[in-house]
């Protein structure tokens, strides 16, 4: 039996915020929350030499700024360039939505650049030591994208999946909510059904990705493992959802009726996993440095 979705985009209605609290805005805290929480863990672990808490935090700071940042620039550069050249203010309306992982991770990766150099680290001990902890927040930001009822999957062909208001035709799409609510219970909506491909995302790239990284990073591994299986991951996962997403509707598919711009942009992350999954066989392990004391003002 299809789902129908119909959900409040507000997680909060406050009195004295008549905006409230969007679900979307929820999850980019929690993928914060958590990226503090398992970083911290991971500092007191020795995962990354010479810092501490304190100076974790200001790899997290510059981290967000990427990821927001990054994130922006990359939907704009990848998905929407010709809307941008015809209104360059689009890319400071973030509140319109539009964020992209592609860009969002070269943010991270330049942010992680510029907080190693400071620190006098190798790159890819900064990158090791962060790969396990995004992929939670990835999980998180699907979840938002289900929620707010977006980036949805292809019809499902079937009596089940879920049926998302905004995906209908316009007929359909204009109704009032219980009016809606009455057709999907008599099966009148079953044949818009679409996979809810945010979920398989948040659960392949979240969840799985997540427990995988965890676990293979709780034992010392060469330089540039962590983060090759990280890249190859997430790589495969996307390319392979991609087949039941939705493409964008102003992109469509690039070639052969079937490749779309998220497979284009994640066949470099699998090659890059694979080169640095190759690398890491003659690069040194190094073990755990406990943190440095925080110094006595």
């Amino acid at each position: 039996m299809t789902i129908l979705h119909d959900i409040d985009p507000l997680a909060l209605r406050l009195p004295f915020w008549p905006n409230g609290i969007h679900w979307y805005g929820l999850m980019y805290g929690l993928a914060f929350l958590t990226a503090w929480w398992l970083g911290r863990r991971r500092v007191r672990d020795g995962r990354l030499p010479g810092t501490n808490d304190e100076g974790f935090g200001d790899l997290l700071f510059y981290g967000m700024l990427g990821v927001v940042l990054g994130g922006r620039l990359g939907y704009v550069l990848f998905y929407s360039f010709d809307a941008f050249l015809a209104d360059p203010l689009m890319l400071l309306r973030i509140n319109e939505g539009g964020m992209s992982f592609h860009g969002g991770l070269l943010g991270v990766l330049v942010a992680a650049a510029w907080w190693t150099r400071r620190q006098k680290l190798h790159f890819f001990h900064t990158v090791d030591f962060v790969a396990p902890i995004v992929p939670w927040g990835l999980g998180f930001g699907r979840l938002g994208n289900y929620i707010g009822g977006e980036l949805w999957g292809k019809p499902t062909g079937g009596d089940w999946g879920v049926v998302f208001p905004a995906s209908l035709p316009a007929d359909y799409a204009a109704l009032p909510a219980e009016q809606l609510r009455q057709l999907h219970a008599s099966g009148a909506l079953d044949a818009f059904a679409r996979h809810p491909s945010q979920l398989y995302q948040a659960a392949l790239e979240g969840l799985v990705m997540g427990v995988v990284l965890w676990l293979y990073s709780r034992k010392p591994r060469p330089r540039y493992a962590v983060s090759g299986l990280f890249a190859l991951l997430y790589g495969a996962f996307r390319f392979a959802v991609e087949f039941v997403r939705e493409p964008d509707a102003h992109i469509g598919y690039l070639a052969f009726g079937w490749l779309t711009m998220g497979q284009l942009l994640s066949l470099p992350l699998v090659a890059l996993g694979l080169f640095l999954l190759w690398l890491s066989r003659r690069s040194p392990t190094l073990a755990p440095v406990p943190p440095p004391a925080p110094e006595k003002t």
